[in-house]
């Protein structure tokens, strides 16, 4: 099997709700001590707006992940083999605890500065995203071509690529993105213009903190986003660079299903990267986990 996380965007308010009386919510607790911050607030009682910010939304999501990933393990789900890991942006720390390179007290504490520093840029340097929807990489990146402030942020499935950027750059793209033949452009509700060269500065923060953290070498392959490539170490240059880099999430998904990969793991709230899993390979099986009542019906 193959093992995703996802990243900032899946958080909901109410996300945490149904895992309180798990065991699992222990995980909560670790984060929260770790970080310093009422995780659990997050979870249970943050509204929409709160859990838009950056600097929440990637510590709730990464904590409510770590949740579900531990009540998988303890429920016998990912007792199979597995082939790789792979995290969507944020997602990516968690997929290092599941591959044993970083605990999950040193995980949280990068993550919170993480959130700090892409808050930090994107209030500096103000941006947006949208998703370009029924059109190809090559023609997203042709619409950007020339634009000063748009860029390809994510490449995630066939005809589902987001652009980053200032307003005006994003925008200007969506308009020769339709033009070009996009069937849809969708604005996403984030707070800054991610994985473009806007959060540079982030990444230079990012890499300070990365530089004083421990890192073990992976049990499992680890999937990295700025390649699509296997890796079992290296990651503090992989993840600094991943602030300012595409998320090439399309090409990861493929490269999992050559190492073997043949039932697709999600764990962490929503279902947007089965989606993708979905719309990007044939002849795999998706499982998301999002809930206990998930874990209940495999198990039966």
């Amino acid at each position: 099997m193959a093992l995703l996380f996802p990243g900032q965007g899946s958080q909901r308010p109410g996300m945490g709700i149904p895992w309180i009386d798990h065991p699992a919510w222990g995980a909560v607790e670790r984060v929260s001590a770790a970080s310093g911050r009422d995780v659990a607030g997050l979870l249970v009682d943050a509204d929409a707006e709160t859990l838009r910010q950056t600097r929440n939304a990637q510590l709730a999501t990464f904590a409510l992940c770590l949740v579900v990933l531990d009540a998988a393990r303890s429920s016998g789900l990912l007792d199979a083999p597995v082939a790789a890991v792979a995290g969507h942006s944020l997602g990516e720390y968690t997929a290092l605890v599941a591959a044993g390179v970083l605990t999950e007290k040193d995980a949280a504490q990068v993550v919170v500065e993480r959130g700090e520093a892409m808050q930090a840029a994107a209030a500096a340097t103000p941006g947006t995203m949208a998703a370009i929807l029924g059109l190809e990489p090559d023609r997203v990146a042709a619409a950007c071509e020339g634009i000063e402030g748009a860029w390809v942020a994510n490449d995630n499935a066939p005809g589902q690529v987001v652009v980053a950027g200032t307003a005006e750059g994003v925008g200007e793209a969506a308009r020769r993105a339709r033009g070009l033949g996009a069937k849809r452009v969708l604005p996403l509700a984030v707070g800054g213009g991610f994985h473009s060269p806007l959060m540079a500065p982030a990444a230079e923060r990012l890499g300070r903190a990365l530089a004083g953290t421990a890192w073990a070498p992976a049990s499992v392959t680890v999937v990295a986003n700025v390649d699509a490539a296997p890796h079992l170490d290296g990651f503090p240059g992989l993840l600094a660079a991943q602030l300012a880099a595409p998320v090439r999430w399309r090409e990861s998904l493929l490269t999992m299903r050559s190492l073997g990969a043949e039932v697709f793991v999600e764990l962490g709230p929503g279902a947007e990267l089965s989606g993708m899993v979905k719309r990007t390979l044939e002849g795999v099986e998706r499982v998301t986990v999002t809930t206990p009542e998930d874990l209940d019906r495999l198990g039966q």
